[in-house]
């Protein structure tokens, strides 16, 4: 298995980066994460890393060399993951819970899958075209979709999600594939931060043009000077899948073939989890849910 890999994560001009990505490969598998803390809720980015520590430490476990059911794969290490940010909450007592986008892409066998929940993007780019790109779980993109002819109401405001990671409430995600790959393919996961500032028309244009690892720090320098001082956030991750029949390989080139059986590549950071991915049961997460939503109770009672 062969692949090009670029990422980078800027601050812009917020006071902390909320931001996290990843990637983690093995022999014949390779699974790249993004995840955007959310603003307004504590520790945005604690809740990113737990999820991409969670979902990589699944990863590591699952992939011998290969996941065997992708979207069961995803079912699975999304709900973990969400259940992870809900323990960490309890845990520290906090009146509300960390919660995080996420966007993550699996490669492997010559094909993609993927899955997001929230408005971290992905976007599917081959011969400088737009094959696909995620539909954000936002309001405003579902009027969109269920009214594509009627213009947009005021009210409507492109950073309010209707679901997420680590509400209290399930989450709602979308996972995507089988996608074959060709030679070329390229798929990059990003933060709002990238999206909000350039058009698809620009992303798509200069993915296109470039090796990933030329387009993603044009890409990322253009979404902050466009945005100015006060811009978000912008992180990108980006692969650019090769066959491998392919001569020429790109900047960021990263080939499998000489790993051994067993072995697993992570670029995720380790910190926060210390004990595996063990859930907590689903007793043990109405429990935590509940006195969540009691200290959020009591708090409004005492500002009123």
């Amino acid at each position: 298995m062969k692949f090009s890999v670029f990422q980078i994560s800027r601050k812009g001009g917020r006071d902390k980066n909320e931001d996290r990505m990843g990637y983690c490969y093995t022999k014949a598998s390779g699974l790249f994460l993004l995840a955007d803390g959310m603003g307004g809720h504590p520790e945005g980015e604690v809740a990113a890393q737990i999820v991409l520590q969670s979902i990589s430490a699944l990863y590591q476990k699952e992939a011998k060399p290969e996941i065997d059911d992708p979207k069961a794969f995803f079912n699975m290490a999304i709900m973990a993951a969400h259940r992870q940010i809900l323990r960490y909450a309890a845990e520290k007592h906090l009146m509300d819970t960390p919660r995080t986008t996420l966007v993550a892409a699996l490669v492997q066998s010559g094909v993609a899958h993927w899955v997001h929940c929230g408005d971290s993007r992905l976007y599917f780019v081959r011969h400088g075209e737009l094959v696909v790109r995620t539909r954000d779980h936002s309001y405003i993109e579902q009027h969109q979709d269920a009214h594509p002819d009627q213009a947009l109401p005021g009210r409507f405001n492109r950073n309010v999600l209707y679901t997420c990671l680590g509400s209290p409430t399930k989450p709602v995600f979308d996972v995507t594939g089988p996608v074959p790959l060709q030679q070329g393919d390229k798929i990059l996961l990003c933060s709002d931060g990238l999206w909000g500032s350039l058009d698809d028309v620009d992303i798509v244009q200069q993915l296109g043009q470039k090796q990933v690892g030329l387009a993603v720090p044009d890409l990322v320098e253009r979404a902050l000077t466009k945005a100015g001082p006060g811009s978000d956030n912008v992180t990108v991750i980006a692969m650019e899948w090769e066959t491998p029949d392919a001569f020429v390989s790109t900047r960021g080139s990263i080939s499998t073939e000489t790993i051994e059986e067993g072995v697993f590549a992570s670029t995720v950071q380790a910190g926060w989890l210390d004990s595996g991915v063990d859930d907590l049961d689903d007793a043990a997460i109405e429990r935590s849910i509940a006195e969540i939503n009691e200290a959020i109770r009591r708090s409004a009672a005492r500002k009123t």
